[in-house]
C-alpha cells in the first residue's frame, strides 16, 4: 500500500463529493513537528473556486476523511492547513506489504540502458584517494541505476600511453636495474609509481642545474635532457619500436595486476575496459566529417577548430597543424565507439570537476555533429578529496595510495571496534575478526566518501570515519548487527515470524519507523534521478538512528503481548533487510554480528 497516493485519491474524492468539483492533482507536504499529523494538505488554492474560507474547507475535507477514509484516524486544521493522521491499521498493512515483498526497493524495469564510465586510472602510478572517491561513486551510481530498473553497463578507460607513461618507463630504464615486483616485494602499480616519482626528482634536478647555468626556467623545462628523452621514447612507441613497446607492455602488465588486486579489494568491476593505446587515433574521421558539414574550420596553419561562442564557450582546437590528435579528438572517437558497442540511451562520465569545461565542449561538439545520442550524455562531476595534511601531488610522492589508505582505515576500524566491544571481541576467532574489521574499514571508507554531495570538495579523516557513533558506515553496520542479534535471540526462544502482522495499537516510534521504511523506494528513485549516493547514505543513517530510538524506547523480546511482539520483530527484520539493501547500493557489506 502507498499511503500517500491513497490519501491523495481520498482527498480528491472528498472534494468531488463535498463541493461537486474535481482537482487534477493533490500535493501533500510533511506536517510541521509542532502539530499532530503526518501529512498536510494546504487548502488556500481552493478558496477562490469554492468561495469558502481556507479553514472551513479544511474542516469539511477532514471530517469527510475521518468518516470515509480507511486510512485516516484523525485531523486538525490550522488556518488553511489540514493536518492528517494515519490509522494504525493502515501502517500495519504497509508493514505487511514490505515484509512480504523480497523485491522491495527495486523499481520496475525501465527498458532503457545506461553506461557509467569511471575509474580512468593512469598506468604510471597506483590508485590513490581521489581514485577511491571516483570508483566508489561510479560503482554506487551503477548499483542505484540498476535498482531503478535500468540496464547498466560499467566501463573504464585506462590511460596507458603518452608522455606521463613514458616518464615512468624512462626512469625504470635508467634506474631500475631489472627490478621486478617480486624482487622489490611491491605490488606492480606501486613499483611503477616509485619510478614516476624518481623521474620527477631527477628532472627537477636537471632543471635546477640548467637554471643555475643562466637558462630561463620555462626553457629549461623543455630542454632538460630527461624531457627530451621522454619525447623521443614516445615517438619510438608510436613508431612501434620493438624494444620500447616490449618495455611498455611489461610495465603495464605489472600495473594491471596491481590494479586488479585493488579493484577486487574494494569490490569494483567493469563490463568492458577501453585502453587509450587502442583509441588515441580515433576521431580523425569525425574531424573530416565535421569539416565537410561545416561544423569545423581549418586555419591557415592547417589546424582544425570549432567555434562554440554561441554555446557560451570559445574556440576549441580539435586537430593540430601536424595532423596529430588532441584529447578532444580522441574523446569524440571513443564516445562514438562506445555507442557503437552498446547503443546506450545514456552515457555518464564520472570525472573530477577540473574537467567540467572539457565535457561541456565535448557534448556541444557532438550535438553540432548531429549525433542522435548527444542529448543522453552527462558528466557526473565531483570535487577533489583532501587529507587533513593537505592536497596531494602524484609527482612529488605525496599522494596517499589507495591500498595504504584502505589498510589504515581497516586498522582504525579494528581499534575502534575493540575499544567499543569491551572484551566481547574475544568471542570471535581470528578469521572472523579479520573479516569483520575489513568489512568495517571498507564500510567506513566508502560511506565517508559517498555521504557527501559529489560536487563538494571534501576532506577525508580516517579516524573520524570509523567512529561507531554518529553518521558513519560502522554505526549503520552496528545497527544491522543489533537487528540480527534480536532476531537470533527470538529464534532461539522459539518465537516464529510466520504469518502476517495483526492489527493493534502502535507506538508513535513504530509509526515513524514504518513510515521511514515506506520511503525507501522513493529515496532510491530520487538517488537515481540525481545520481546521488548521498541520498541513500542519509536514508540509511536516518533508518538506523530511528531503529535505535525504537530499540531504546520499547521492549522487544520481553514484550508479553503476542501481537506487539510479532509486530516489533517483523518491523526489526524489515529494518535489517532495508539497511542491507541500502548499504548494498553504496557497495557496503553489513555484518551479522559485532
Amino acid at each position: 500500500m502507498d499511503i500517500q497516493e491513497q490519501l491523495k485519491t481520498d482527498i480528491q474524492q472528498a472534494i468531488q463529493v463535498l463541493f461537486q468539483t474535481t482537482v487534477d492533482e493533490v500535493t501533500l507536504q510533511p506536517t510541521k513537528k509542532e502539530f499532530e499529523g503526518l501529512y498536510t494538505f494546504v487548502t488556500f488554492s481552493l478558496t477562490k473556486a469554492l468561495r469558502q474560507a481556507p479553514a472551513q474547507i479544511g474542516q469539511a475535507i477532514g471530517s469527510w476523511l475521518a468518516e470515509n477514509s480507511a486510512i485516516v484516524s484523525g485531523f486538525n486544521v490550522v488556518q488553511g492547513f489540514l493536518n492528517i493522521s494515519i490509522a494504525d491499521a493502515a501502517w500495519v498493512d504497509v508493514l505487511n506489504d514490505i515484509a512480504t515483498n523480497p523485491a522491495f526497493g527495486t523499481l520496475p524495469a525501465k527498458q532503457s540502458s545506461v553506461m557509467v564510465e569511471f575509474s580512468s586510472p593512469n598506468t604510471n602510478k597506483p590508485l590513490h584517494l581521489g581514485h577511491l572517491r571516483n570508483n566508489f561513486l561510479g560503482d554506487s551510481v551503477s548499483r542505484i541505476l540498476a535498482a531503478n530498473g535500468y540496464d547498466v553497463v560499467k566501463t573504464c578507460i585506462v590511460n596507458d600511453r603518452g608522455v606521463h607513461i613514458c616518464k615512468s618507463m624512462l626512469a625504470y630504464k635508467l634506474f631500475g636495474n631489472g627490478e621486478t615486483p617480486e624482487s622489490a616485494g611491491m605490488k606492480g602499480d606501486h613499483l611503477i609509481g616509485k619510478y614516476y616519482v624518481l623521474f620527477d626528482k631527477a628532472y627537477k634536478a636537471q632543471i635546477e642545474e640548467l637554471v643555475g647555468q643562466g637558462m630561463a626556467k620555462e626553457e629549461a623545462e623543455k630542454k632538460a635532457p630527461l624531457m627530451l628523452e621522454v619525447q623521443q621514447m614516445l615517438r619510438l612507441w608510436e613508431q612501434g619500436d620493438e624494444e620500447t613497446v616490449a618495455l611498455w607492455s611489461q610495465l603495464n602488465a605489472w600495473v594491471y595486476k596491481g590494479f586488479d588486486a585493488t579493484y577486487r579489494s574494494i569490490g569494483v568491476n567493469f563490463d568492458k575496459t577501453y585502453y587509450e593505446s587502442n583509441t588515441y587515433l580515433l576521431g580523425k574521421e569525425i574531424v573530416e566529417e565535421g569539416l565537410q558539414k561545416g561544423v569545423f574550420y581549418r586555419k591557415d596553419d592547417g589546424s582544425v577548430w570549432i567555434d562554440l561562442t554561441e554555446e557560451g564557450l570559445d574556440q576549441k582546437l580539435v586537430l593540430r597543424s601536424d595532423g596529430t590528435s588532441v584529447y578532444m579528438t580522441q574523446d569524440l572517437g571513443t564516445t562514438d565507439l562506445k555507442y557503437q558497442d552498446f547503443q546506450n540511451d545514456r552515457q555518464i562520465w564520472v570525472v573530477g570537476n577540473e574537467q567540467d569545461y572539457h565535457f561541456n565542449v565535448l557534448f556541444a561538439i557532438l550535438r553540432r555533429l548531429g549525433r542522435t545520442y548527444a542529448d543522453g550524455l552527462y558528466h557526473l562531476s565531483y570535487g577533489m578529496v583532501d587529507l587533513p595534511t593537505g592536497k596531494m601531488k602524484s609527482r612529488e610522492g605525496t599522494v596517499v595510495d589507495a591500498d595504504d589508505l584502505i589498510q589504515e582505515t581497516i586498522d582504525a576500524a579494528a581499534t575502534a571496534a575493540d575499544e567499543a566491544a569491551k572484551g566481547k571481541m574475544d568471542e570471535f576467532g581470528d578469521d572472523e575478526k579479520a573479516t569483520l574489521f575489513r568489512m568495517l574499514g571498507l564500510g567506513a571508507l566508502k560511506y565517508y566518501l559517498l555521504k557527501v554531495d559529489p560536487q563538494k570538495r571534501m576532506q577525508f579523516n580516517p579516524a573520524e570515519s570509523v567512529d561507531l557513533h554518529g553518521n558513519t558506515g560502522p554505526y549503520i553496520q552496528y545497527v544491522h548487527a543489533r537487528v540480527q542479534s534480536v532476531l537470533r535471540k527470538a529464534a532461539d526462544s522459539g518465537v516464529s515470524l510466520a504469518g502476517a502482522v495483526q492489527n493493534g495499537t502502535l507506538d508513535e516510534i513504530e509509526r515513524q519507523l514504518i513510515f521511514l521504511l515506506s520511503q525507501y523506494p522513493q529515496r532510491v528513485a530520487e538517488a537515481g534521478e540525481s545520481y546521488a549516493p548521498s541520498y541513500i547514505g542519509q536514508y540509511a543513517y536516518d533508518l538506523a538512528k530511528t531503529f535505535n530510538q525504537f530499540y531504546d524506547k520499547l521492549s522487544i523480546l520481553k514484550e508479553t503481548d503476542a501481537v506487539k511482539l510479532h509486530t516489533r520483530l517483523t518491523l526489526s527484520k524489515s529494518v535489517g533487510e532495508t539497511i542491507r539493501k541500502a548499504m548494498g547500493l553504496l557497495g557496503i557489506d553489513v555484518p551479522e554480528k559485532m
